[in-house]
């Protein structure tokens, strides 16, 4: 039996990846251990099956090393401590991490197996033992056009984000709820209907929202009644990080010898969970529209393809149905006025399910299978 250490089981992807595991039995398949940055040799509140009854310390190298595989969700700082040095300690076992710390190293592959199984089974076949999860919304554009990647229809894609406050963490999460609360305490303690003077409510909402004592410590400004058009550190060709991940993440997932150019505008909203796409998808040819459906449709499980109608749109393209659901809803799947190649799409995914958890969860039983 495997021996498998998991770090970063208390943050939110490591909550959202062990609920999976427990759902899918999992941890019947390995002997695991638990580590911990701050609980070092406290009763494990994980008490499953062949589960080390205390939890270990995550610096501790000679215990990591020993492990067959580890699990990590604490972070890129935690990655940049300890991968490095364990490594030289000799650790020959497999990494699979949340963090973006390895992602475009040459050692390391990104895992979206419903788009490249065959990149990890060749990698795991030379011998590479890095095995990184994806940016989350590159993984759910991914999943959802998977049809058009696999039949290489691609030319390239122009994708504008709508992120979720739990892209940042469960910090910027309960700030933002506390955004709401400090705003709506004050104008909704005059009543519910505010109709007749919401012109001087907007104007007071305005004000609060640049007040001294508004909550801001972790965005820096109001994400509440509001929206933040920059995600990640500025790069010098003017895009954010987070914008120029999409093509160099998507391309080294494919592993492809074209490389498809995908750029746009990522942007924070006050959604709680949930990354939602606006997709404008340059096709290589004109390709009729229920050809284009089938592609979707047919590439994986998880795909949902939803009418391009009012009230579907309405109903399933929306973090409200999507959060906690490993569904992939696609949809305003159209040919757009500038020409027959260009096709327009709305896409809305659960980043911390497919976008975090979900790919390291099932790169255990690849290995498992290895």
């Amino acid at each position: 039996m495997m021996k498998l250490g998991i770090v970063g089981w208390r943050g939110m992807v490591g909550q959202v990846l062990m609920e999976r595991m427990k759902a899918e039995n999992d941890f019947s398949h390995f002997e695991t251990t638990f580590f911990s940055t701050s609980q070092k040799n406290l009763q494990n509140p994980h008490q499953l099956e062949n589960s080390h009854p205390l939890l270990q310390d995550a610096y501790d190298l000679e215990i990591l090393k020993k492990m067959d595989i580890i699990l990590t969700c604490q972070g890129g700082d935690y990655t940049k401590s300890v991968h490095g040095e364990l490594r030289k300690k000799g650790f020959k076992g497999y990494w699979i991490d949340a963090a973006s710390t390895l992602r475009m190293e040459n050692s390391s592959v990104i895992v979206l197996d419903p788009l490249n199984l065959d990149v990890i089974q060749k990698s795991l076949q030379t011998g590479l033992k890095d095995y990184i999860g994806g940016n989350c919304t590159v993984s759910l554009m991914m999943l959802a056009l998977g049809g058009l990647f696999k039949n290489k229809k691609i030319d390239w894609i122009t994708s504008m984000t709508y992120q979720a406050a739990s892209g940042a963490g469960a910090r910027h999460m309960s700030e933002l709820l506390s955004q709401m609360k400090f705003v709506t305490d004050d104008v909704l303690k005059e009543g519910l209907d505010l109709s007749e003077k919401i012109l001087i409510i907007e104007k007071r909402v305005k004000n609060l929202l640049s007040h001294a004592s508004f909550p801001k410590n972790h965005f820096g400004h109001p994400l509440a009644f509001n929206l933040l058009p920059w995600i990640d550190s500025e790069l010098e060709n003017g895009q954010s990080r987070e914008e120029w991940k999409a093509e160099v993440e998507a391309n080294k997932i494919l592993q492809s010898q074209k490389i498809i150019p995908i750029d746009g505008t990522c942007v924070r909203v006050a959604a709680m969970r949930c990354h939602s796409q606006g997709l404008t998808i340059k096709l290589n040819q004109n390709i009729p529209l229920d050809e284009i459906e089938s592609m979707i449709r047919e590439h994986n499980s998880w795909v949902k393809l939803v009418p391009n109608n009012k009230s579907d749109s309405l109903k399933y393209l929306t973090p409200e149905y999507t959060s906690g659901n490993l569904q992939i809803p696609i949809g305003r799947i159209r040919k757009m006025n500038i020409g027959p190649e260009f096709v327009n799409a709305f896409t809305v995914g659960d980043q911390l399910l497919w976008g975090a958890a979900e790919p390291l969860r099932r790169m255990l039983h690849i290995l498992l299978a290895h």
